[in-house]
C-alpha cells in the first residue's frame, strides 16, 4: 500500500471520527494516530488532508451539494460524504495529484468503507464535479491523450 493511500485511509478515519464526535483537538488527534501503525510520511499527508478539509469544509459541502440530483447532503452516510469532501479538498487543491488518481482513490475508499453502491455513487459525484470545474485532466502531463 502506498504512502499517500494510507494517509488518506487515515484521514478518512479521522474526518469519520470527528463527524460523529463534533470535533477533535490535537490530542484526540495523537491519541488516534497513536492506535495505527503508519508510516511517519502517510501521517503528514493525512494532517495535511485533514486540516485542508477542516478548514474548508462549508465551501466544500457547497460543491457537493449543487452536484447531488433528487438528493440531499443530509441523506449522504457520514462515510460517502467524508470520501467526497476529501477527493474534493485533494482536487480543488493538490495540483501535484492527478485528477485521474484523486478520483481512483476515493472509488477505492468507498468500495472499502462505503456500502455496495459507494464507489459508483462516490465516481459519479466527482466525476461531474470535476467536469464542471474542468479538473478532469489536472496534473497529467500536457502531451497525455485525453481520456473521454
Amino acid at each position: 500500500m502506498g504512502i499517500r493511500h494510507q494517509g488518506r485511509e487515515l484521514a478518512l478515519q479521522a474526518l469519520y471520527r470527528i463527524d460523529i464526535c463534533g470535533g477533535a483537538s490535537n490530542e484526540d488527534l495523537r491519541a488516534f494516530f497513536d492506535s495505527f501503525t503508519a508510516e511517519p510520511s502517510a501521517r503528514r499527508f493525512a494532517m495535511q488532508l485533514i486540516d485542508g478539509v477542516a478548514a474548508e469544509i462549508p465551501g466544500l459541502d457547497q460543491q457537493i451539494a449543487a452536484t447531488l440530483e433528487h438528493w440531499s447532503i443530509a441523506r449522504l452516510s457520514r462515510v460517502d460524504h467524508n470520501i467526497l469532501r476529501l477527493a474534493l479538498y485533494e482536487l480543488l487543491r493538490m495540483d501535484e495529484i492527478p485528477a485521474r488518481v484523486t478520483i481512483d482513490e476515493a472509488i477505492e475508499l468507498a468500495k472499502c468503507y462505503g456500502d455496495h453502491d459507494s464507489g459508483r455513487f462516490v465516481n459519479g459525484v466527482l466525476d461531474e464535479i470535476a467536469a464542471r470545474l474542468n479538473l478532469k485532466h489536472k496534473g497529467e502531463p500536457p502531451d497525455a491523450p485525453k481520456a473521454q
